[in-house]
C-alpha cells in the first residue's frame, strides 16, 4: 500500500520505561508506519537518540522527505510541554533534567513537542477520540497507575509549572493505603488503578478469611486485575465486591474532580476499562451520588475510543498539529 506523501504526517513517539514505540500518523489518526526500540537498553541519552534516528530515518525517506512531516510529538513520563524537557522521570534510565524536544529536534531537524504520557492521551482523544468537539473534559488513564488529563476551554492544563493535572496523587481516602512509591496514604492510584484492585482483593481474602471465592485457588502473587475479573464474571461475590469497592473510590474521586472544572464528560481509559459495567456502573452511582444537585445527572462518563495498543502514539502525535 503505497502512502499517500501529499498530506504531511505527524510523528508519534511514546516513551515507557521499558521499550519507545513510535508510528507516522494522518489528520484522521490513520498510522502509516510503526516501530519500537528499547529505551532501558540505552543509559547515555546519545546512544538513545542515535537508535531512535536510525529506526525513524529510513521510513522519513520512504514518506517522501521531512518536507512531508508536519513535526514530532513525544509523550513521555514526567515529561513538560513548556520546556519540553523530562524532569526526574523514575522509571527511565536516565536521570535528571533531560531536554529531550530540543535533543530531539537538534537530531532529525524535525520540530517537537513533548508532554507527559496522561496529558499525551487527553490531547490524542480530543483530536482522534471520544472527546472531538469538547471543550470541557477530563481523561483518567486506568492502568497500572492513574493518570489523568485536565481540558478546559480547549486546552490542556498545565499550570505554572508544567505538571498540573496530577489527579491520581490526590488524596482520596485520608490516612488510607500507603502508595507505594509516593508513600503518600489514601491516593486515588492506590485504589483505582490496576495495582490498587490487586491490594484490594488482597486486603479482602484477609479481612474476610471465611468467604469462600474462586480467588483462593490462586497464589498471591498470581492475582492480578484480570485474574479477578475473570472471577468476578464467574459470579465471585468477593471478587464483584472488589470492584463494586473501586467504583466507589474512583466515582467519589471524580465527583471532587467534576466540581472543580464542570466538565461535559470524563473519559475513562486503560487496562482497567476492560471490566466494563462491573467498574464504569458502581464507579457513575458513585460519582452522581457525590454531586452537589446542580452536577448531577451533566456529566458523561465515556469509555476511550482509542484503541489501547494505538492511544500512546496517537496522543503523543496530536501534540504536532498544536506547534505553531
Amino acid at each position: 500500500m503505497s502512502v499517500r506523501v501529499s498530506k504531511k504526517l505527524a510523528i508519534g513517539i511514546d516513551i515507557g520505561g521499558t521499550n519507545s514505540v513510535f508510528g507516522f500518523v494522518d489528520h484522521r489518526g490513520n498510522i502509516s508506519y510503526r516501530g519500537a526500540i528499547s529505551t532501558k537498553r540505552y543509559k547515555d541519552i546519545n546512544e538513545y537518540l542515535n537508535a531512535l534516528a536510525e529506526a525513524i530515518e529510513p521510513l522519513i525517506e520512504q514518506v517522501g522527505g521531512r518536507d512531508h512531516i508536519q513535526g514530532i510529538g513525544i509523550g513521555a513520563p514526567n515529561g513538560n510541554y513548556y520546556n519540553g524537557a523530562i524532569e526526574y522521570a523514575p522509571n527511565l534510565p536516565w536521570k535528571g533534567f533531560i531536554p529531550l524536544a530540543d535533543l530531539v529536534q537538534s537530531k532529525l531537524g524535525i520540530p517537537a513537542a513533548l508532554t507527559n504520557d496522561a496529558n499525551a492521551a487527553a490531547v490524542g482523544e480530543m483530536t482522534y477520540g471520544s472527546a472531538i468537539g469538547m471543550k470541557h473534559f477530563i481523561m483518567i488513564t486506568l492502568g497500572t497507575g492513574v493518570g489523568s488529563g485536565i481540558v478546559i476551554d480547549g486546552k490542556v492544563v498545565y499550570g505554572h509549572d508544567g505538571f498540573a493535572g496530577e489527579l491520581g496523587h490526590t488524596i482520596t481516602i485520608p490516612g488510607g493505603r500507603k502508595h507505594w512509591s509516593t508513600g503518600a496514604e489514601g491516593s486515588l492510584e492506590t485504589y483505582a488503578s490496576a495495582t490498587g484492585v490487586r491490594l484490594t482483593a488482597l486486603e479482602f481474602l484477609s479481612k474476610f478469611p471465611d468467604k469462600n471465592s474462586l480467588l483462593r485457588n490462586y497464589n498471591p502473587e498470581e492475582i492480578d486485575s484480570k485474574v479477578i475479573y475473570d472471577c468476578a464474571v464467574e459470579g465471585d461475590e468477593l471478587a464483584n465486591n472488589v470492584f463494586d469497592y473501586t467504583g466507589k473510590v474512583l466515582g467519589l474521586a471524580l465527583a471532587n474532580f467534576v466540581m472543580f472544572s464542570s466538565p461535559e464528560a470524563v473519559v475513562l481509559f486503560g487496562g482497567l476499562m476492560k471490566a466494563g459495567d462491573l467498574i464504569t456502573k458502581p464507579t457513575k452511582e458513585a460519582m452522581e451520588k457525590h454531586l452537589l444537585p446542580i452536577f448531577q445527572n451533566k456529566v458523561k462518563l465515556l469509555k476511550s475510543e482509542l484503541k489501547e495498543s494505538d492511544a500512546a502514539i496517537l496522543g503523543a502525535s496530536a501534540l504536532v498539529w498544536e506547534l505553531k
